[in-house]
């Protein structure tokens, strides 16, 4: 089955703007024109591929054409940058890399590739923030084209590469810890704890290995919810609970905080997910990726 090139960007285009007119803008065309190269596609699959809705959604036939349309799209770039390279005085459109990277990373070891991609002639980064247990839906999606993820298990059509492992402690204000994790304090059982997110399973895993409740409703302790890494950790180093926080952090706060239990450690495996894709702005970034790692991470691989 050949999918037009003309009716795989149309179909991107209404999935990224989330209207055909705002395609039919992007693309330069008449809506009349988007919708008739739809009504192709979905005649060639046999299916709808869009919900008409507001905002248009790929239903669950067109969330699989999603990545290809997205692929076609890089590579005929590329390509277009490749031959406008090789004519003088032409210049092509810069190449957009989608890539998923969490807070925490983002915050953290990620800078390099910052610098990396600032030398990168001819592309740009467009970074969506999410966290690294939920990162590859994005790549399944077809939405991102790279992720940093917890998951091992290749998405399909990614390839996986261990990064390395983030680590965090426990820590609390030197106050707060006096207080609660002092004689008669309480402990786990009754300090408050700061998660980053009601889906941040770091503080939970402490909690029920202390055989603790996580979650307030059932009998947990009082729980609030900072989701930004430098204001997470502020949080806690102004005593409004105890945090998991990574190393990167512990030492920027310095003083501000102290550990609870020296035990109570917890380490992260990252992994680089991307489409194996045939791509020289995938291939860069990858290895952007791999060395900043090799230099942020425990355990990080280094620059083949």
């Amino acid at each position: 089955m050949d999918f037009p090139a003309e009716q795989l960007r149309a179909f991107a285009a209404v999935v990224d703007t989330g209207t055909f007119e705002a395609a039919a803008g992007r693309l330069h065309v008449t809506p009349s024109a988007v919708s008739q190269r739809i009504r192709a596609l979905e005649r060639q699959v046999g299916a709808v591929v869009v919900r008409r809705s507001n905002p248009a959604e790929p239903t669950a036939a067109g969330r699989v054409l999603v990545r290809l349309a997205r692929q076609v799209e890089l590579v005929a770039a590329e390509a277009i940058a490749e031959l406008s390279g090789a004519r003088a005085g032409t210049a092509a459109a810069p190449r957009v890399l989608t890539i998923v990277v969490p807070s925490d990373s983002l915050s953290s070891w990620f800078a390099p590739v910052l610098d990396a991609a600032a030398t990168e002639d001819g592309y740009v980064l467009e970074i969506l923030r999410d966290d690294e247990n939920q990162s590859e839906e994005h790549l399944r999606s077809g939405r991102a084209m790279g992720a940093i993820t917890t998951v091992r298990q290749p998405v399909q059509g990614c390839s996986t590469t261990p990064l390395g492992v983030m680590r965090y402690r426990a820590m609390g204000a030197p106050d707060f810890v006096d207080r609660w994790f002092g004689p008669g304090g309480g402990g786990f059982s009754a300090a408050p704890v700061v998660n980053f997110g009601r889906d941040d399973p770091l503080q939970n895993e402490v909690l029920r290995s202390a055989g603790v409740a996580a979650e307030p409703f059932a009998g947990g302790p009082p729980a609030s919810y900072v989701p930004d890494p430098a204001q997470f950790g502020r949080a806690v180093a102004a005593g409004m609970g105890w945090g998991m926080i990574p190393a990167w952090q512990v030492a920027e706060l310095g003083g501000a905080l102290r550990e609870i239990e020296p035990e109570v450690v917890r380490g992260v495996d990252l992994y680089w997910q991307r489409w194996t894709l045939d791509s020289p702005g995938l291939d860069w970034l990858s290895d952007a990726v791999r060395y900043a790692a090799a230099r942020g991470l425990s355990g990080g691989q280094e620059r083949p």
